[in-house]
């Protein structure tokens, strides 16, 4: 018997089908973070589909980092942990290759109005008020990324300093715990500039050294924007690796 969804989609295939609807009751809150969802066969009987077309839809979510198998326990929602941001999100090494944990220092944090560029990165109204901080990322004792994050009022509602100060975990984590939004994927773009006085100061470098500058929109289900970050890395001693090269 030809297998059928509930909500077939002309130009997906069959597993494809699954799978958005599968994120469609992440992004609603059915199926939370840390929490395993219902068996196979449960799914597949949810779904009308076969065993096998249902696994090939979690084999992608799970490729994806979306959802996590653990062998005799069932698969969960994926949580942003530390070793999960570290080995996902964030792409800067040592030239030896070493990788680290950066210690990371709030430098300032402001409620104010975007300008038109973020606006479009963020897919949000003309002015809309947004979240703005500036973080500090040293590797090894030393200053080495300054990553200046917005994020919108609408989606952050409440967003206070002493949440991003005093968080437990990383920044995604905290979106993830505190405001329902799950990052699921970014887009970078990198390109060369000089360091200001300012970002010379934080840096600790001299004004008009060279800086590897990132752009960065994070997205959360159905290619939801949810931040918009202008990172400035020193070079001398760290590289950026995307994580298609790692």
């Amino acid at each position: 018997m030809r297998e059928t969804t509930s909500t077939p989609s002309v130009g997906l295939t069959l597993y494809k089908q699954v799978k958005r609807q599968m994120l469609a009751g992440l992004a609603s809150g059915e199926w939370k973070p840390g929490e395993v969802i219902p068996a196979e066969k449960q799914l597949s009987q949810r779904f009308k589909v076969s065993i096998g077309t249902l696994r090939k839809a979690i084999d992608e979510l799970a490729a994806e980092n979306i959802l996590i198998r653990h062998q005799g326990r069932g698969t969960f929602v994926a949580m942003h942990s530390r070793d999960h941001h570290l080995f996902h999100f964030f792409n800067v090494i040592r030239h030896d290759g070493e990788r680290t944990e950066p210690a990371i220092t709030l430098e300032r944090f402001a409620k104010t109005r975007a300008d038109k560029r973020v606006c479009e990165k963020l897919g949000i109204a003309h002015s809309a008020k947004v979240f703005t901080y500036t973080n500090l990322l040293s590797l090894h004792g030393a200053p080495v990324e300054v990553d200046e994050i917005t994020v919108p009022e609408a989606l952050f509602a409440g967003l206070t300093e002493a949440q991003l100060r005093n968080r437990p975990s990383t920044i995604y984590s905290l979106y993830q715990t505190a405001f329902g939004l799950n990052v699921i994927h970014i887009e970078e773009r990198v390109r060369a500039c000089l360091a200001d006085s300012r970002l010379a100061g934080l840096l600790r470098v001299q004004p008009g050294t060279a800086l590897l500058q990132i752009h960065r929109i994070a997205f959360s289900y159905h290619h939801q924007p949810v931040e918009y970050r202008l990172s400035y890395l020193n070079t001398q001693e760290y590289e950026y690796v995307p994580k298609m090269a790692q």
